[in-house]
């Protein structure tokens, strides 16, 4: 097949056809963006941060065009897809600014004949391969700060998501950033992944999406010795404390776990909660879950959406069945819509009481709007199974003591915490996970360093 299908999976319906770029195309694509970087690593930074901040304004001013799109590929409700456009310009907005602040330095020499200046400088050509439950927000994510930096970006979108990517370049474009400078090629993972780590001209492979794959990209970019920034699965515990604000762990859990149906890496997996809490904790939680509205994400107050393939329905499923077979009782939800004929896969929102760690939901990331709670009596217990993972991304907790909240930041083994707060995702602070979950950051100050080398110039004979 030439060409990429997207359908709407809340309907399965056809929304657009996307050609596929063949090898020779991306290859070229490549070629272009190498010839392209001489040309923009010399732009000035403020020039480069003007570009960026005209591209923010744009996306902002079709930010009702770029929301539909969204929600039509990828199926989550309206409000969140608003939502995810202006967190995906707050990405521009903040490395429009970091543009004009990569300093360098002077080091106090040894020698009284030298001096010793450090800099910074692109790193080259970067590549990047995006998933499709954040279209926007992962893009730019990688592609602000490279261009900040000086770097010239192909990127290959999801699949499943194209459509806001291609919307989102095109502003860029329009915004008078070099087509050469920013470009997007469409077609498998595989073909363009196997592409990208191969290229001798590629310097940098930016991923998000699954350990699997992530790992797969390390391993083909060795031999050509890229540097990589890897943002992989996660498998989050939130953990909630005797003392904790039940009503509003309640809210932040729900906030947390269920925002696009739960295909987010960061999203709660598994809520860990004491015994003396955990039938009011429960039972709250159920209650409020019970009250969100499934279907399809442009209908009005829709909370879930579909989910995004039958491969990710399908799997979803299994870990309910095999939750509920080893013990489980079902809260809430355990309901499921879907047309496999037609493309279209709806799961209710689970709360599934009395988890056990023989379940697969204990130990899988489930990527749905499904929630297992399991209890513990000591705090230790808690962190014990929170950690009890390959994966180290997203923990959340909540506990009104000061002592047992730094007690659980300092020995949880996760890169992102979230203390009384279910979303603490932003532009300006360090996105990344431990473990297996990845390396690098994304984000932040941290997030343009991976688009930077550093050279050092020893000057002597200076008299």
């Amino acid at each position: 097949m030439s060409h990429i299908e997207v359908k709407n999976p809340a309907t399965g319906e056809l929304i657009k056809k996307v050609e596929k770029n063949t090898k020779a195309e991306v290859e070229a694509a490549i070629e272009q963006a190498n010839t392209a970087f001489h040309t923009w690593k010399k732009i000035n930074a403020h020039e480069r941060s003007r570009l960026l901040m005209k591209w923010a304004e744009l996306v902002l001013a079709n930010k009702e065009e770029i929301a539909k799109t969204m929600t039509l590929e990828n199926g989550k409700p309206l409000k969140e897809s608003l939502g995810e456009v202006n967190y995906a310009t707050d990405y521009i907005v903040w490395y429009a600014e970091e543009a004009k602040r990569i300093y360098g330095r002077t080091i106090p020499a040894n020698n009284d004949a030298k001096r010793i200046i450090v800099d910074q400088q692109p790193i080259g050509v970067v590549a990047a391969i995006t998933p499709w439950n954040f279209p926007a927000a992962m893009m730019t994510r990688k592609a602000a700060p490279a261009l900040a930096a000086g770097c010239t970006f192909v990127v290959k979108p999801a699949v499943e998501t194209p459509l806001t990517m291609i919307r989102l370049i095109e502003l860029a474009h329009e915004a008078g950033i070099p087509k050469d400078v920013l470009q997007v090629v469409n077609g498998s993972g595989r073909d363009i992944g196997e592409i990208f780590t191969s290229s001798k001209i590629i310097r940098k492979i930016t991923f998000t999406g699954s350990t699997p794959v992530g790992k797969s990209l390390i391993k083909n970019s060795a031999d050509t010795v890229k540097n990589v920034t890897m943002e992989l699965g996660g498998h989050a515990p939130l953990i909630v404390a005797e003392d904790a604000d039940i009503d509003f762990a309640v809210e932040q859990s729900i906030a947390s776990k269920f925002r696009n149906a739960g295909q987010t890496c960061v999203c709660a997996n598994r809520i860990i909660v004491h015994e003396s809490v955990m039938d009011e904790f429960s039972e709250k939680l159920a209650k409020e879950v019970r009250n969100l509205k499934v279907g399809n994400g442009l209908e009005e107050n829709v909370d879930i959406g579909p989910i995004i393939n039958q491969s990710g329905y399908e799997k979803i499923v299994e870990q309910i069945e095999d939750a509920v077979d080893k013990g489980a009782g079902a809260l809430s939800g355990n309901e499921y819509n879907a047309d496999f004929e037609k493309g279209y896969y709806f799961i209710h929102p689970t709360v599934l009481k009395n988890a056990n760690l023989d379940m697969k939901i204990m130990h899988e990331e489930t990527f749905g709007p499904v929630i297992p709670i399991i209890g513990f009596k000591e705090i230790e217990e808690a962190v014990e199974i929170a950690n009890d993972t390959p994966f180290g991304l997203a923990a959340y907790f909540f506990t009104q003591n000061y002592q047992t909240g730094i007690q659980l930041y300092e020995q949880l083994e996760y890169g992102i915490i979230g203390w009384n707060d279910g979303a603490p995702s932003a532009a300006h602070a360090p996105f990344g996970g431990m473990k297996e979950s990845g390396f690098g950051r994304e984000g932040g100050l941290e997030g343009i360093e991976p688009y930077l080398e550093t050279k050092y110039l020893s000057i002597g004979g200076v008299e």
